[in-house]
Order: structure tokens, then C-alpha cells, then sequence
């Protein structure tokens, strides 16, 4: 085993392309706090502005947020990207995320062996609005090339690892799939009724999602497949981002304004999530959706299209009730046969619970994720 390069434990550089509560930055986050005090932490987001998820890092943690690194952003350029390299020095692991930090991955591909690097381990979660429909081949060949030097590439999704290793060109073993879990007994205890500053009423049913609200995650789609339920359903969706107009306009234009609501992000998800007595997603693109999971973990059955992953992560009950990509009938079938039956929800939820319980609980994620990293340091954590 190594000795940390600058103190007596191990120092991780985590290079993102934002650090606003998300799927990977809720991640990074459980992992941090697994580590406790095994490890020092270096967060840097290529938007500074955004680093709402380092509120959720125990203060007991060793953590510097936002140091005088150079910008993530900007022409790959030579000198550029030497400055990037340079600025990995002195760290026992660097930790990149996604498209945003790929300059990054290149720099250390470039300059490893002429400034010592410490070992990268890249992690990719999705694409954004410009990969959605078909991978850029300026960006494939780029990741090619980035990659090249990497200890490992780290994907939550089975079409990920595809990805990776047949468009991406990644060798079998630096790719390895990890899929997200959570602390599902954490989302098996009933929600107090005001956990939200929305009550809900006696007599009210709410189908109920968790998402960043951007584009691609579609919501204006799920505030019309969810037209057609009975007067006392009520549609919540927790989360802030630059679509909440577009939601609220589509409910405006439908005229049920008055049963949809924005609470607003949520900092503690396994305290309302069992609120909801269905959990929908409408998204154009998802990978392994950690809502899912956590929904699942919350004993609630899942509307949702067959993106990502989402089709074999729900048990085999709920299997019917995913619909094709796109196919916004589907999606609203779906949640009206959902809706016409508590048996039906009790049943499929059950089933959701216990598959979440066996397969994606967070000891199991954790561990795998701290043999990845000992492994690439030759330091224990």
C-alpha cells in the first residue's frame, strides 16, 4: 500500500460538471460521508454558483469547496489543459464526473507521466439535451482519447456500459457498472403528514416524482398523461430548474393548475417520498434514475417510460406499467389503472420494495465503490 501524498490520509479531487443537488452529486455526497474520516475532499464544479449538494456533507467531513483551480470550462487548448494537469498535483485520487469534466480527463491522459499524476477515475451518469437522440462523434472520439489513461470508467446503467464499450472503444477492464443505491430502510419509515409544506388532505391521492426541472426530463408530458385522473389525485413534483414555467403553463393550458404543485427541491428525499402513492417519470433520457430506486425503496409502484434502465430496475409486477419512450397514451394508461386501485399499488409497491431491499441497498453500492478507489490509490479507505 501507498502512503497519502500529502498527510495522513488520502486526498480525492472531485472535478464536476455541477455540484447542484443531482443524481451523481447526491452520490459523491453518500460516498463522502461513507468515508467519514478516511479521506480529505477537494470538490470543484465547472459552475461555481452551483454547489447546493455540499450542504448535505457531515460537518465532520474534511472538505474545501470551490479552491483557486482553473476553470473547467473553455477551449481544450495545450496550455489550457497543462494548467488543468498541473493543478491535479498532490492528490492521492482524482475523481471526475460526466461531459463537463472531460478537459480534465484529457489534461491527466496528456501530462500523467510528466507530472506524476495521481490516478483518475472517471465517472459518466448520462448526456445532456445535445447527446440525447445520437452521441456526437466529435465527443465520442474525444472520450477515446481522454479515456486513454484512466484507471477506470465507472457507469450506473447497462446502456452505458454498452456505450462505453463498443462507441467509447474502453477496454473490458477499466469499465466497470455500479449501480446507484440508497439506504432503503431510510425510505421504509412512514413520512409525517407535514413533512412538506403542502398537505395532504384526507380523501387526496397524489402521483408524485422527484426531478431536476430541465428539459429532458419532460414534465409537461407527465402533467397531461396525468389529465384524466379523478378530481382527488393530485400531482406534485418536488425539484427546482429552468422548465418550472413550462410545467406550470401546460397545467394553466389544461385547466388543473389547481391540482398541480412545485413545492420546490427537496434536501431529504426518504421523508416525503412516501407521501406519494404513485411515483411517475416522463423523461425523454435516464440512466439508472436513483428516484426510481428510492420510490421503490418507499414500497410505491412507478409510471414511467422504458429509458435507461428503468424497465429492468422495477419488479416484475410494475413491468406492465412501464411504458414506450415517448408514447405519452401509455404513460397515461398507466397511471389511471395505477390510480383505480389500492390493491393493485399495494401489490406492485411490495414487490418494488423488496427487489430494492435485495439489489440496489447503499452498503453494497458503497463498498464496491471503496474497493475501486483503494485499489487505484494502493491506499485503504
Amino acid at each position: 500500500m501507498n502512503t497519502p501524498r500529502g498527510g495522513a490520509v488520502p486526498h480525492i479531487l472531485h472535478l464536476h460538471s455541477t455540484f447542484a443537488p443531482g443524481g451523481k452529486e447526491l452520490r459523491t455526497v453518500q460516498l463522502i460521508n461513507a468515508f467519514g474520516k478516511k479521506a480529505r475532499h477537494t470538490i470543484v464544479s465547472a459552475e461555481p454558483e452551483r454547489l447546493g449538494a455540499a450542504e448535505r456533507i457531515a460537518r465532520t467531513i474534511d472538505v474545501r469547496l470551490q479552491p483557486d483551480f482553473p476553470s473547467l470550462k473553455g477551449r481544450p487548448t495545450p496550455g489550457r489543459l497543462q494548467k488543468l494537469a498541473k493543478a491535479m498535483r498532490g492528490f492521492d485520487l482524482v475523481c471526475t464526473y460526466n461531459w463537463g469534466a472531460m478537459d480534465a480527463v484529457m489534461a491527466h491522459t496528456l501530462f500523467k507521466d510528466l507530472h506524476n499524476l495521481p490516478p483518475l477515475i472517471h465517472h459518466e451518469d448520462g448526456f445532456d439535451e445535445s447527446e440525447l437522440k445520437k452521441l456526437k462523434t466529435s465527443r465520442t472520439w474525444y472520450r477515446r482519447i481522454a479515456l486513454g489513461k484512466s484507471a477506470g470508467l465507472v457507469v450506473p446503467s447497462e446502456r452505458l456500459e454498452e456505450i462505453a464499450l463498443v462507441d467509447w472503444q474502453q477496454p473490458l477492464g477499466r469499465v466497470r457498472r455500479i449501480p446507484n443505491g440508497i439506504d432503503t430502510k431510510a425510505f421504509a419509515m412512514r413520512p409525517k403528514k407535514d413533512a412538506l409544506r403542502l398537505i395532504k388532505r384526507p380523501g387526496e391521492y397524489w402521483v408524485g416524482t422527484l426531478a431536476g426541472l430541465r428539459t429532458i426530463k419532460n414534465l409537461p408530458r407527465l402533467v397531461r398523461a396525468f389529465t384524466d385522473l379523478p378530481e382527488n389525485w393530485q400531482l406534485v413534483i418536488l425539484g427546482e430548474g429552468e422548465a418550472r414555467d413550462a410545467i406550470l403553463a401546460e397545467a394553466d393550458r389544461l385547466q388543473i393548475n389547481h391540482r398541480v404543485h412545485l413545492p420546490g427541491a427537496v434536501a431529504q428525499p426518504e421523508r416525503v417520498v412516501g407521501l406519494f402513492d404513485i411515483f411517475a417519470l416522463s423523461s425523454d433520457s435516464e440512466q439508472f434514475p436513483l428516484s426510481v430506486v428510492e420510490a421503490m425503496a418507499a414500497g410505491l409502484p412507478i409510471a414511467a417510460p422504458a429509458v435507461g434502465d428503468i424497465a429492468g430496475m422495477v419488479s416484475q409486477p410494475n413491468a406492465e406499467f412501464i411504458a414506450p419512450p415517448g408514447d405519452e397514451e401509455e404513460l397515461r394508461m398507466a397511471l389511471v389503472q395505477l390510480a383505480v386501485s389500492k390493491e393493485l399499488r399495494k401489490e406492485v409497491g411490495e414487490a418494488n420494495r423488496a427487489k430494492a431491499v435485495a439489489e440496489f441497498d447503499a452498503a453494497k453500492m458503497i463498498a464496491t465503490y471503496r474497493r475501486l478507489y483503494s485499489s487505484a490509490m494502493k491506499i485503504d479507505l
